[in-house]
């Protein structure tokens, strides 16, 4: 599968350039669209994203800056059926700027009958096929979309490059000049804000790849082509300015191999007896070798969640006797010097507790800690993790916890001991002060939420790129992102728990992006330049909805100033309705000002 990296565009208005004086509409058209509006199978563009924009484009001039991709939607329509052929011719002087072409797939939603285009299949160029696209099998189609990405390295020159788009269907040749203007500026290379995509376990691998399951076998879950899909899976987020956290182990403790290192022994004995699996797993992960060739620069994942939970690496049967604590303490010591040996120094390694209560593992709550006498548990572990990892370490292991019930109250009598939060958006939202004083003493701030499904306009995956910024944390959790339901082909759901989709359907042995992945990537390129400029959030509140900074945080709720212990969901849900300005999903215009405002921002500053 080809490497898709960060991207720029500007959407410029431009006179309509005419290719046939006729009066007689063509058999075969061929029309771009901006990032924000999903083209639909039968002509225009998908209910959601209406309102508001301006019409397709018949030829594009767009600016962008280096370190980025330029990235729309072509729209090859060929109302009388039939074969067609798509190309993109590029001109010898455009040097080092690459192609990158997906056919977009159109996902039937059965709820409201719709179609809509999401999943990205890579395909080469010049891309034959028919119409209606046979896989797909779409009645009565008369249009396929195609997602574009034009990949411009940092070293590329400033100036104009041209390409042209080339349909042909029948006599029929429709083309569409693209004029592509690179400005001086650069993107940095690390990100001014995380997007986290969070998923669990690996038993969801034989499920959404069960050809590969069934011709490894028993060998699957040993396999190269298993270590391949895990490496796989950070990769593509990794391509898209993401992170991956992938947890290891369930509810009750149990860990999967490939995620923890063998142990043996008990008590003063208990030690690692064998790191083969984990350093199969995680080694080029931690060195970065796992991402060498694509189009960001290789470099080690920047966090990564430990196996450490109540049950490993000492039983919790065992809780509060001194035989738990040695165990814990002699594990962590031999994970801190294997991984100093390493040279893993780069990676921030997480102790985290994902259970519940609830869930009868364990009689506390690691995970949204609700109570506060569950606080001593975490008091706990930070004392003999503090024991178990030398003062002048150069790893770097942080305490995480995910909060939310509690968060104002943790925030205080947890400082010094949780020095990485992951918090409900709703509920930080009524706290800003609470979060800049634990950004103050270097804390990790992050906020967690769900994943907008195709049916938000597609704007709105933005969302989740620029409140964080907004609010000055550190970045945004999909809480799941690699979940696309059983069928996502014929028996879709939304797409509100994933943003990739297994690619083995159409000879991918990996994950193959999302239209909303796209945007993302993109939205984190304009953040992150933004961010180096300096840009300032009033302006760019603005921009985006007609905002002020100061409305990115809630008023503070009544409820915030009684016990939380006495809360429910429903008087949480309450309590967390978003201001007017956030309560409809922004329209499909509302991140193309963003884009159009960061251009002439780093223009200006040249």
């Amino acid at each position: 599968m080809p490497n898709d990296l960060p991207r720029v565009s500007r959407w410029i208005p431009i006179v309509f350039t005419l290719l046939s004086l006729s009066t007689t509409a063509p058999a075969a058209e061929l029309t771009a669209y901006p990032q924000t509006l999903r083209p639909s199978p039968f002509g225009g563009v998908v209910e959601a994203d209406r309102g508001g924009e301006a019409a397709p484009r018949r030829s594009l001039h767009l600016q962008t800056a280096r370190a980025a991709h330029v990235s729309f939607h072509l729209a090859a329509s060929v109302p009388e059926g039939g074969e067609y052929r798509l190309r993109i011719v590029a001109p010898a002087e455009s040097g080092s700027v690459a192609v990158s072409l997906f056919r977009e797939w159109f996902h039937l939603l059965k709820a409201n009958k719709q179609y809509y285009p999401d999943a990205l299949i890579p395909v080469r160029a010049p891309y034959a096929s028919h119409m209606p696209e046979p896989g797909n099998a779409i009645p009565k189609q008369t249009t396929q979309a195609f997602w574009v990405d034009l990949w411009v390295p940092p070293n590329t020159p400033p100036g104009e490059h041209k390409f042209e788009a080339v349909l042909e269907a029948g006599a029929t040749r429709s083309t569409l000049p693209i004029a592509i203007t690179i400005l001086p500026a650069t993107i940095p290379a690390a990100d001014a804000v995380a997007l986290d995509h969070n998923t669990y376990g690996t038993s969801w691998f034989a499920s959404q790849y069960p050809d590969l399951a069934k011709r490894l076998g028993d060998r699957f879950y040993q396999s190269n082509e298993f270590y391949g899909l895990l490496h796989a899976y950070h990769r593509i987020f990794y391509e898209h300015r993401g992170v991956y956290h992938q947890l290891g182990y369930g509810h009750a403790g149990k860990v999967g191999p490939e995620f923890a290192p063998r142990l043996t022994g008990t008590g003063r004995t208990k030690h690692i007896a064998d790191w083969t699996e984990f350093d199969r797993h995680y080694g080029p992960l931690l060195d970065g070798t796992a991402f060498a060739g694509g189009e960001r620069p290789a470099k080690p994942i920047p966090f990564v969640y430990l196996p450490v939970n109540p049950e490993w690496p000492a039983s919790f049967l065992w809780w509060g006797e001194p035989g738990y604590e040695r165990e814990f303490v002699n594990v962590l010591s031999e994970m801190e010097r294997h991984f100093r040996e390493k040279g893993w120094t780069s990676t921030r390694f997480e102790l985290f507790f994902n259970h519940k209560k609830r869930y009868k593992g364990f009689p506390w709550d690691g995970d949204e800690t609700r109570f506060v006498r569950d606080y001593a548990y975490f008091r706990e572990y930070a004392r003999m993790m503090k024991r178990a990892i030398p003062n002048d370490s150069p790893v770097k292991f942080v305490f995480r916890t995910d909060a939310s019930w509690t968060i104002e109250r943790s925030f205080r009598e947890l400082a010094g001991v949780i020095n990485f939060w992951v918090c409900g958006n709703g509920m930080l939202s009524w706290y800003p002060e609470a979060a800049r004083e634990a950004k103050a003493r270097g804390d990790i701030v992050w906020i967690y939420g769900g994943t907008p499904p195709v049916t938000q306009p597609a704007a709105a995956i933005t969302l989740d790129v620029l409140t964080p910024w907004m609010r000055s944390l550190d970045g945004y959790v999909h809480w799941l992102a690699t979940s696309p339901g059983d069928d996502p082909w014929f028996q879709f759901e939304g797409g509100g728990e994933t943003l990739v989709y297994p690619g083995e359907k159409f000879g991918v042995e990996g994950p193959i992006p999302s239209v909303r992945l796209k945007l993302q990537r993109n939205a984190v390129e304009d953040i992150t330049l933004l961010d180096s400029l300096h840009a300032p959030r009033d302006a760019v509140s603005r921009a985006f909805n007609g905002t002020t900074p100061a409305d990115w945080w809630s008023k503070r709720p009544a409820l915030a100033d009684t016990n939380p212990e006495d809360w429910t969901n429903a008087t949480i849900d309450d309590a967390t309705q978003p201001g007017p300005a956030f309560r409809h999903s922004p329209n499909a215009a509302a991140w193309q000002h963003v884009h159009d405002y960061t251009l002439e921002l780093a223009g200006a500053k040249q």
